[in-house]
This record gives structure tokens, C-alpha cells and sequence, in this order.
């Protein structure tokens, strides 16, 4: 049994590409049956995420299935692989298995040690398992791949450091507060950056949100979108005191935040601090609230070198997770390789089994009037040849079931001897 990997990512195609071969959770299903269905495919899933769309598969001759992947390809839509050739990628057996680890771990996404791709490796496998397209070979790959996913993160903490602005923001409050729970935040500006940041102090128990922007409507839609409250931009000092964090992202091109207006609310708070983070180019915040009693400033300068800092750290994390990889490749190739080797095995002491009785047979019909003693002696010596010669094959197929290329060893070993087993035939990139 071969697997393979047929895809496209964020790092070989454009989005205009790729959003030309995507799958909804609605979709999914009747693209599985297709892919099933091709003659070569014997188990399958497809990861399809808004940076990857992937056709994980098994098959028992390799060019048959990626045959039938180009065809599956080309009925889901306009996408003809052969025009885009350039965009996917190929990879098989030990590839194959280095890839979907690296992707459970987070090392193949866009931003380095993600958390939300192991989830996905492991819904594409649970689709794939709810329509019955999956199997023994398959399943223990994905499952094999979520494992090392989970041990990725719980050995190295690649995703304990934030690498996106708006995380950062927050684990930077977080610093300054030890805890958010019960915190109150004010967000200037209901953009996409204000969305995130405010998405995240709340999964962080900030409890309290109050958003203000100059279009009020807009402020009541984010507002509303988090069970926040709208404020009206001209309140903004007023209500400035009830917030120990103040995020701000406008496009203002002046100063919306300034020092005598921070001294007043801090007048107001009893030394409670506030923690400012200013999201915006230009600046929202004038520079020298910094200076305040009781402030904590931090602009998207700020920002950036903790996030540099955090990917040096998921790069470190990153070295550890691909020596764990290469621990479990080794340990799913060996079972994998299994199933190549032992029936290769079986096969070779049946064909060996089958020769000794064959010629037995042949020399013993000529010899009728031979002692029953001297008849033993012969087939002893017989089966002690056949055992002989086939030893040292067998202990080396056994030793190379290990390798990377134990699948190839027993092919050799298969077209040596003349064994037909089936189940197991490769042609092409699989040689």
C-alpha cells in the first residue's frame, strides 16, 4: 500500500488560484464520494483550509492513484491540473508522511506553530471517516499526525508565543494585569484590526467592552458583535476612566489621544493604571502619555519587537519539533513498511515451501524403492538448502523495514524470487 499527498498551499499558488479548488463543510462530502470512487484510490481525505486545499490518499499502484487525482481534479471545477501544473505539488511515501506531520504541527503554515491547523487535520480525518472513504492505512496516519501535532505543541510551546499583532496586544495587557478577568476595554476604531484585538481580550475574560468610533453606527456593529457598548466619539474622555485597557486603531491623521486628556482621566482613577497599546500609522496616541503616572504606552513599533522576539522563539521551537517528526516518521514508517515486508516474507517461504516439495516429489518418484530413513535424510537436507538460502534475504528485508526505503527492498525482493502479491505493484515516482 502506497500514500500520497496531492496539493496546493498558500506558498506554490496565488489565492486566485487557489479558491478555484476549495471544499465546504456542505461540499466535502460529495467531493470524498468522487475521490473514492476513482478506480486506484483505496482510502482518502481532503484538508481544505483558506491557505490549502489537499488530497491525502492510499492506493495499491502509486501512478493509478495520482492518475486518478487529475481526474478527480478536473471534474470538481475549472481548475484543469495540467494548466496549473506549476501550482501543485507532489509528494509520496516517506514525503507524504514528513508533510502531514509538519502540517499538524503547525511547521507549514503561514504563521509558524498556528494552533487552528490541527483542528482541521483533525476534522478533515473525521469527515473522511463519517462518508466511509478512509481506512486502516489512512486513519492511522491521520491519527499518527494529530499526535504529533498535540506533542509538537506540549514539548516545545511553539504556540506560546504571539506572533500576530493584535495576540500580542493582548498578551501584553495580560503581562501588566496578570490576569484580565474582570477588565474593562475601550476600543477606539471598529476596523479589522480592532475586531481581532477585541476577539482575543475577550476569549482572555476581559469583561466589559465599550467601543467607540466616529461613525457611531459602526461602533454599535462591532459593539454589537461582542455584547459591548457603543459610545459616541465625543464622550470618549468622559468615559476614558472606566477602562484599564484603551486599544486604539484609527484612521485619523492626527493625534485622537493626548496627554492632558489622560491626565485628567488618571486624575479620576486612584492610581489604577491604564495599559494604552496604539495600533495605528499614523499614531492615534500622543507620545508623551507614556510618560504619566500610573501608564502603560506601548505603540506598533513595540508591537513588532516582541513579535520578533516571539519568532525567534517559535523558530527554536520549531528546530525541536522537526527532531520530533523525524522520531515519529520513523516509527509510522516501520509499520507501514510492514505491511510490504511480512506478506513479502510469507510469500517468499511459500515459494520456497512450494520448490522443496515440487523437486521432492520429482527425485523421491524416481527413487520408489528407498529406505523410509534414507527418504527423511533427504528431505531434511531438502528443507535445511531452501531454509539456508532464504535466511539472509529475510533477515535483511526485516533489517530494511525500518528504512525509508523498505517498501523498495521488498519490491526488489518480489520481482527476484517472482512473488505475486497482491495488493502491492508501484511504477514511477514511487521507484
Amino acid at each position: 500500500m502506497f500514500i500520497f499527498v496531492v496539493g496546493l498551499n498558500h506558498k506554490s499558488a496565488p489565492v486566485e488560484i487557489r479558491e478555484q479548488l476549495t471544499f465546504s463543510e456542505s461540499t466535502i462530502g460529495k467531493a470524498l464520494d468522487l475521490l473514492y470512487s476513482e478506480p486506484g484510490i483505496t482510502g482518502c481525505a481532503i484538508l481544505s483550509t483558506c491557505n490549502r486545499t489537499e488530497i491525502y490518499g492510499s492506493t495499491t499502484d502509486i501512478e493509478k492513484g495520482l492518475a486518478a487525482v487529475r481526474r478527480f481534479v478536473t471534474k470538481m471545477g475549472p481548475l484543469a491540473i495540467e494548466n496549473f501544473a506549476n501550482y501543485f505539488y507532489t509528494h509520496t511515501l516517506y514525503d507524504a508522511i514528513r508533510h502531514l506531520f509538519r502540517v499538524a504541527s503547525g511547521l507549514d503554515s503561514m504563521v509558524l506553530g498556528e494552533t487552528q491547523i490541527l483542528g482541521q487535520v483533525r476534522r478533515a480525518y473525521q469527515l473522511a471517516t463519517e462518508h466511509g472513504v478512509s481506512n486502516s492505512v489512512v486513519n492511522t496516519w491521520f491519527q499518527q499526525a494529530i499526535t504529533v501535532g498535540k506533542r509538537v505543541r506540549t514539548e516545545t510551546g511553539i504556540d506560546q508565543h504571539a506572533v500576530s499583532t493584535s495576540y500580542t496586544a493582548v498578551e501584553l495587557a495580560r503581562q501588566v494585569f496578570n490576569d484580565l478577568n474582570g477588565k474593562t476595554a475601550l476600543i477606539l476604531g471598529a476596523g479589522k484590526m480592532s475586531e481581532l484585538t477585541l476577539t482575543h481580550l475577550i476569549a482572555n475574560g476581559v469583561s466589559t467592552v465599550l467601543v467607540a468610533n466616529r461613525s457611531f453606527q459602526r461602533a454599535e456593529e462591532l459593539a454589537g458583535r461582542c455584547g459591548g457598548e457603543a459610545i459616541h466619539f465625543d464622550k470618549l474622555e468622559e468615559r476614558m476612566h472606566e477602562a484599564d485597557i484603551v486599544i486604539s486603531c484609527t484612521a485619523a491623521t492626527h493625534y485622537v489621544i493626548r496627554r492632558d486628556m489622560v491626565e485628567r482621566v488618571m486624575a479620576t482613577r486612584k492610581e489604577r493604571p491604564i495599559f494604552f497599546i496604539d495600533i495605528a500609522v499614523p499614531r492615534d496616541i500622543e507620545p508623551s502619555v507614556g510618560t504619566v503616572g500610573g501608564v502603560h504606552l506601548f505603540d506598533i513599533d513595540d508591537l513588532q519587537n516582541v513579535i520578533d522576539q516571539n519568532l525567534a522563539e517559535r523558530s527554536k521551537a520549531a528546530a525541536l519539533a522537526e527532531v520530533i517528526i523525524d522520531q515519529e516518521i520513523n516509527d509510522f514508517l516501520k509499520w507501514l513498511n510492514s505491511l510490504f515486508v511480512v506478506p513479502t516474507i510469507v510469500a517468499l517461504k511459500a515459494k520456497g515451501e512450494e520448490v522443496r516439495k515440487k523437486e521432492l516429489e520429482r527425485v523421491l518418484g524416481r527413487m520408489k524403492d528407498l529406505p523410509e530413513k534414507d527418504q527423511k535424510t533427504i528431505s531434511a537436507l531438502a528443507s535445511s538448502i531452501v531454509n539456508q538460502l532464504l535466511h539472509d534475504p529475510i533477515t535483511q528485508i526485516r533489517h530494511y523495514a525500518a528504512s525509508p526505503d523498505g517498501h523498495l527492498y521488498s519490491e526488489i525482493l518480489q520481482n527476484l524470487f517472482g512473488l505475486a502479491i497482491s495488493g502491492q505493484r508501484a511504477k514511477g515516482k514511487s521507484e
